[in-house]
């Protein structure tokens, strides 16, 4: 008895350093994945921020600070108007890309929720240019919304309606980039949108259907709700990409036609590399990061209501 009671308390003791031992390695072993993010990630923020209170620009090598007058020159100088304008617009196409890729994706996901192997070939054909790089798919849409030769236009033709100039139009030229945008989105939103129907339980419509419920109801009341986290996941997901939205307007409008496409990240791209002023550059980019993590957050912390975990 005495040789056991006096056991217990080494084991014990040995305890709290084992596995003090074991979060050491655990916290070693995340150090290169903080390292690099601390080196890519979290230094060029730092350093963005930095520059955004310097006059630097790319002609000359020498900078001093300068405190808020790019910022001033933002809110209250020459380019708030653009500054507006370009927020608008990227704001526009977001909505227009999150409608696109939510409820184009939700329907084509609850038409080719079928087992059979017809559908099987249409849902890789649908989701197939998600595949295809942007600037190749960018030229191709030229090709297909050219004024004179386009199959578009072509079409419209055919069916007795007059030709747009797609890209030459500020009326249009915007519709143009979401034309492109909602070919390459929605069929990445069905195949997110099928994963997440294929882990609802069956269970729960035989018993909507033993309730008298027809398929909308099941569809409102059932299905709708269990895919909330997978639309919570698809918005946010969406909104910070097409926000950031660059390589489809770079390639099929240049920003224009008299800047009717000219998205933030466009316009942050001609301030540093056209205009040459890579301090205001980094002030817009600063303010469009605060903009981009201000929404996640905010939409973060609204879905806590609104979305349904099956439990």
């Amino acid at each position: 008895m005495t040789k056991n009671a006096e056991k217990v308390p080494a084991v014990r003791t040995r305890a709290p350093n084992y596995r003090r031992r074991e979060k050491t390695k655990d916290f070693l072993c995340t150090v290169p994945a903080l390292g690099f993010f601390a080196a890519f990630v979290y230094y060029p923020i730092i350093d963005l921020f930095r520059i955004s209170f310097t006059n630097w620009n790319l002609i000359k090598d020498n900078y001093k600070y300068v405190g808020l007058k790019n910022y001033t020159w933002l809110f209250a100088g020459s380019g708030a108007e653009k500054w507006l304008a370009s927020l608008r617009i990227t704001f526009t196409y977001t909505f227009w890309e999150i409608a696109i890729t939510l409820i184009g994706g939700m329907l084509l996901a609850a038409l080719f929720n079928r087992e059979s192997k017809p559908f099987s070939t249409m849902r890789a054909i649908v989701f197939m240019p998600k595949y295809i790089g942007v600037s190749t798919s960018a030229i191709v849409f030229m090709w297909i919304l050219n004024d004179q030769f386009g199959v578009l236009n072509f079409v419209l033709n055919a069916f007795g309606l007059a030709s747009q100039p797609w890209l030459n139009s500020e009326k249009t030229a915007l519709t143009s980039v979401l034309i492109l945008t909602g070919w390459r989105v929605v069929g990445y939103g069905m195949m997110i949108y099928l994963s997440a129907m294929k882990g609802i339980s069956p269970e729960y419509y035989e018993a909507a259907k033993l309730d008298g419920a027809n398929g909308f109801q099941r569809f409102r009341f059932i299905t709708l709700p269990l895919l909330s986290p997978t639309t919570l996941f698809l918005f946010v997901t969406t909104f910070i990409a097409s926000m950031k939205v660059f390589q489809s307007v770079d390639v099929m409008t240049s920003g224009g036609p008299y800047e009717a496409t000219n998205v933030m990240v466009y316009w942050i791209y001609e301030l540093a590399f056209v205009e040459f002023r890579v301090d205001r550059a980094a002030a817009v980019a600063c303010i469009f990061f605060v903009i981009l993590l201000a929404f996640t957050m905010a939409t973060m912390k609204l879905s806590d209501k609104n979305v349904h975990y099956e439990s």
